[in-house]
């Protein structure tokens, strides 16, 4: 790694704006990567810094670029629940084919962790696949109902997911579907949300 390209990426991760700005006049490279390959629209998102994100973007950063555990900006910012990022990206370049170490989508840690807005703007997009299926044999839906925790949030989860055409009956790789979770955790909102879907 050259001289110049250490500084970029020590510009971004103290969020000096004018001074990444100058570099990028300068010709350095938008996707810079460090060691672990994270590049600077990462570590720009990992740190919350939506003002760098923003110009990184402008200047042409790959929104999909992914580092040695395979984070990429747009997945790291589903699963962290970052959805003013998510809307950024989305408008420059998102592919819903890149997915993360457990083969998933940014949708499917974002229903596991419980982060509502950020369900409702991928649910809601064109084309996103809210069906896909991860490693594990799981989807968004059945995420949230098996590794959440019955909760509120993850009933209003379950909601927008099905309101958005998630469908409910593909069941996890032992043959057990969502309502079949929800029942035997004993989580009685997120089955009578999944029963009155059944019956549509």
């Amino acid at each position: 790694m050259t001289h110049q390209q250490t500084d970029i990426i020590e510009s971004v991760r103290k969020n000096q704006i004018d001074k990444v700005e100058q570099e990028l006049k300068a010709g350095l490279n938008v996707n810079t990567q460090d060691k672990n390959q994270q590049s600077l629209l990462l570590i720009a998102t990992k740190q919350q810094n939506y003002q760098m994100a923003e110009l990184l973007v402008k200047n042409g950063a790959d929104v999909n670029l992914q580092d040695n555990i395979l984070d990429s900006p747009f997945l790291y910012a589903g699963a962290a629940g970052l959805t003013n990022f998510l809307e950024l990206f989305l408008q420059h370049g998102t592919r819903f084919d890149v997915f993360n170490r457990y083969n998933g989508s940014a949708l499917i840690p974002a229903c596991e962790r419980g982060h509502i807005e950020t369900v409702r703007l991928l649910a809601n997009t064109k084309g996103f696949p809210i069906d896909h299926v991860n490693r594990l044999g799981w989807t968004g839906l059945l995420e949230a109902v098996i590794l959440g925790d019955g909760s509120q949030k993850y009933v209003e989860i379950v909601r927008i997911l099905i309101d958005a055409g998630s469908d409910i009956n593909i069941p996890d790789k032992n043959g057990v579907t969502a309502l079949q979770h929800a029942q035997s955790a004993g989580y009685k909102n997120i089955a009578e949300v999944l029963k009155k879907s059944k019956n549509r």
